[in-house]
């Protein structure tokens, strides 16, 4: 019996060991899948980090040939291994990154490594027991002052990683020195490695699949000002609809509405747009964008594009209360309302577009003149209305809504201002180019020999909405049973027909 007990005890031992591994399988795998998975994502949602992976792997195999090949490998020593180590720190997703740390870099070592000699043939000097004490002060004061620079804002936004190699640079050149004999071939192989592994790395970055960081702020910029259009269109749309009760509880809005997160990034978007517009400033001539390219300028357009981001956070905040509001006052408010939503996303589309088309804006005059506008309509609609202190707590939220718009309004107006400003500097386009014909020029006179053809889409005989005409200027004269002056239109005599009429396609003009 007590066997049995035992035998069963280590069963029910083996079973829940058994049954805990293979949970542990079960685990595992799963955690190997969903690691896939962000894998694939991450690879997905940019190739370009796929590629950039590749091009790091490049670099680093070109400059291991300082340790594979006997010739090189003579000629660099250990030293080389500065080459390898210079492509790790130097190499980034960027063109204009790659090249801010390269130069850097590069700049820093040949400079600290002259300083670091210099003080070293100084410290000589001063004797046997004289030269440790004249090192230990040259770097203590050079590398206080060095440090206490990063805290300048505009050193430390573009030559942080500078300064700190300097730092580093010179105390290892000048301490060595106290040392080595051969400080000069030590910092000439030093700086040579170093030049050659940043060269390395700018070449692979500006000539293999190359990732302009002005290029991704110009399109972030663009793509910013899209989606504030985005959600004051879905607003102006959505926010004023009435349902059957008299009621309106505005967080049965919230469901389903897509708009609501698309300005979300927006806000976040700060220190992204400051890094990219510090990379570009270092990055050559690139497509249509040259030398000394106003980069500040979108940095200013995004910093506004904020500022309108968060007076539409605020009216999100409106859409998910649980506040319930009059049917009547919103009635009253809702066409101001709506058309200042609507013109406000159609200004900030408009700019969104000539920013990514680079040519001058000319609809987002129009919009900010309508929006305004509604306001002032909306303002009358106000100095209308009578309501008692009992209704006025029940109207604030929409009241608050209608001022946020008249806030945008304000928003968008600025924007605009930095947007022009921008096409002015940058040169924009003065206008985009037509994707149709233009429209041709109005004659007094009638059609004269010409046929107007419909226009088709890649061969597709289907309905149209606009025809071709060809207009010619010979003398009307008598066309089969028709009098002079007549055209024949569909096999139909007219004396209606002149170079307005819209005639439905198929339709055919004869005339000689």
């Amino acid at each position: 019996m007590e066997m049995e007990m035992v035998h069963g005890a280590k069963s029910r031992v083996f079973t829940r060991g058994l049954s805990g591994l293979r949970n542990l399988v079960v685990k595992l795998k799963e955690k190997c899948v969903g690691i896939a998975k962000n894998i694939k994502k991450i690879a997905k949602d940019d190739p370009r980090r796929v590629i950039h992976s590749l091009k790091m792997a490049l670099a680093l195999t070109l400059v291991s040939l300082f340790y594979f090949v006997r010739p090189l490998y003579e000629g660099f020593g250990v030293s080389g291994m500065w080459a390898v180590l210079t492509v790790v720190v130097v190499f980034e997703f960027s063109v204009g990154a790659t090249i801010s740390k390269g130069l850097n870099r590069g700049l820093a070592t040949l400079t600290a490594g002259a300083l670091g000699v210099g003080a070293q043939h100084l410290a000589v000097l001063f004797g046997t027991k004289g030269e440790p004490i004249v090192l230990g002060i040259l770097v203590f004061l050079l590398a206080s002052m060095s440090t206490f620079t990063r805290f300048v804002p505009s050193i430390k936004k573009r030559y942080d990683y500078g300064v700190l190699i300097f730092i580093l640079t010179f105390s290892l050149v000048a301490v060595s020195g106290y040392r080595v004999d051969v400080i000069l071939v030590l910092a000439y192989q030093r700086l040579s490695t170093i030049v050659v592994g940043g060269a390395t790395c700018m070449i692979v970055s500006i000539f293999i699949c190359p990732v302009w960081a002005g290029e991704d702020l110009h399109n972030l910029i663009a793509g910013n000002l899209e989606k504030l259009a985005k959600f004051m269109e879905g607003f102006g749309e959505d926010y004023f609809t009435f349902p059957d009760n008299d009621k309106i509880s505005m967080n049965s809005k919230k469901d389903g509405k897509s708009y609501l997160q698309s300005h979300k990034s927006v806000l976040a978007s700060k220190t992204n747009e400051e890094n990219l517009a510090n990379f570009a400033r270092w990055e050559p001539c690139h497509g249509q964008f040259r030398l000394r390219h106003p980069w500040k300028q979108y940095v200013k357009v995004g910093a506004l594009a904020r500022q309108c981001a968060y007076h539409i956070e605020t009216l999100c905040g409106f859409i998910n209360t649980e506040a319930k509001v009059p049917m009547e006052f919103r009635r009253k408010i809702k066409d101001s309302c709506t058309k200042m939503s609507i013109e406000s996303s159609k200004a900030l589309r408009a700019m969104a577009s000539s920013i990514e088309k680079m040519a001058h804006p000319k609809q987002v005059v129009m919009h900010l003149e309508n929006s305004k506008q509604a306001a002032k309509e909306l303002e009358n609609v106000l100095k209308t209305m009578l309501y008692g202190p009992e209704d006025i707590i029940a109207l604030v939220p929409d009241a608050t809504v209608a001022s946020i718009l008249v806030n945008i309004i304000t928003c968008v107006e600025k924007i605009s201002e930095a947007v022009h400003e921008l096409a002015n500097v940058a040169h924009f386009k003065e206008k985009i180019e037509a994707t149709v014909s233009p429209e041709p020029t109005k004659h007094t006179a009638k059609l004269h020999r010409g046929i107007v053809n419909p226009m088709y889409d890649d061969g597709d005989r289907g309905e149209v909405d606009y025809v071709e005409v060809i207009v010619c200027d010979q003398k009307p004269q008598k066309i089969g049973n028709c009098i002079e002056g007549e055209i024949r239109v569909d096999n139909k005599c007219s004396n209606n027909v002149n170079n307005s009429t819209v005639i439905s396609p198929p339709s055919i003009i004869t005339c000689t």
